[in-house]
């Protein structure tokens, strides 16, 4: 809820103002969301309270991998819909980052042949309540492990953001406004995907958020990211990348293409200065090129590219000064890595 919705509801229970503070300081800021155990609430408000934080997520199953860094969570909906988010710890000398990576819709709609949550459809979009509710409860389990806090909240997981537009900026304001109003997460530590839908990288670039912007990619030519990405029928290579340079000329974020290595699909050297090319065209200083080796799904034709290849593309976009990393394949043998989501009880 705003925090004009939330004086409403608790207007309507006919509770004081102040009840407003002390049940968002329960949710947010000591991440509890079971009013019975608020005893800072008399018992009979405790009770009414509930109609205000139900039950949202249950959880089904945690996989583990990477020693236990990696936490795959399976959860179960209201309506025993199943979703997927995966959270990931990084220690790194004496301190710890972590990063989650939440979903926004039950299933996709795009239909990426490639991406295990694309070849399972949409089911429905996630309110923002559910969306939200992912990220306290990786809280949860870092400060019950004493795994430090979260850092970074990544919309990458199952289903496309921007077709779920409300409820995820609802999310996003949620996670980043400081607390009792929300989680107190930096909006800069905030990543929103999207597959290109134009229409809406521009409405995210005028909602003043410092946030990420990550274009998924993946081919640099319209033939074949119509057959890999079939959104780009609907807004095409050009469309999608002028629509992203200017994302970080209003917001000054710069922003992050995703591309995912498939052998000899699109890891040829020409389409790496082909990308380059489209890139620096708009500009410098505006992108950041992130490679993903592609992770196995079930029943895919395609596989990750040689290491020779991958090298190659890499060599290229350097050679054209566009910055480029490799990403680090985190949870792929618990199916938790990036396209692996397909929220699978058995």
């Amino acid at each position: 809820m705003s925090p004009e919705e939330r004086l409403e509801s608790v207007g309507s229970l006919g509770m004081p103002k102040f009840r407003i503070d002390q049940i968002s300081r329960h949710y947010f800021e000591r991440y509890e969301a079971d009013p019975s155990s608020w005893t800072d609430l008399p018992g009979a408000t405790r009770e009414a309270v509930g109609t205000l934080v139900p039950s949202l997520l249950e959880k089904v199953t945690d996989s583990l991998a990477d020693r236990g860094s990696t936490v795959k969570s399976l959860y179960r909906l209201f309506d025993e819909t199943l979703v997927e988010c995966v959270l990931m710890s990084y220690r790194r000398g004496q301190g710890s980052r972590s990063t989650l990576c939440i979903s926004s819709q039950a299933g996709c709609g795009i239909g990426c042949p490639f991406c295990a949550t694309g070849q399972a459809g949409l089911k429905r979009n996630l309110s923002a309540g559910e969306i939200i509710e992912q990220v306290r409860l990786a809280i949860v389990h870092l400060t019950d492990s004493n795994q430090g806090s979260l850092n970074n909240v990544v919309f990458m997981g199952m289903g496309e953001p921007l077709a779920n537009y409300t409820s995820v900026l609802t999310a996003v304001r949620a996670i980043c406004s400081p607390t009792p109003s929300g989680f107190g997460i930096s909006a800069r530590g905030i990543t929103v995907s999207t597959s290109g839908i134009v229409a809406r990288m521009k409405d995210l670039a005028e909602e003043g958020l410092p946030l990420t912007l990550a274009v998924s990619l993946h081919a640099p030519d319209d033939e074949l990211r119509d057959e890999l990405v079939p959104i780009n029928q609907r807004w095409n290579v050009g469309e999608v990348l002028d629509a992203a340079a200017s994302y970080f000329q209003i917001t000054g974020r710069r922003v992050s293409i995703e591309y995912a290595l498939m052998r000899d699909i699109n890891d040829q050297g020409f389409r790496a200065d082909l990308l380059a090319k489209k890139l620096n065209a708009r500009g410098r200083g505006w992108v950041h090129v992130n490679l993903i080796p592609l992770n196995p799904t079930p029943g895919s034709k395609w596989t990750a590219s040689r290491k020779s290849d991958e090298k190659e593309f890499i060599a290229r976009l350097e050679a054209a000064r566009i910055p480029v990393t490799l990403r680090d394949t985190r949870g792929q043998d618990i199916d938790g890595a990036c396209g692996q989501l397909a929220a699978l009880s058995s």
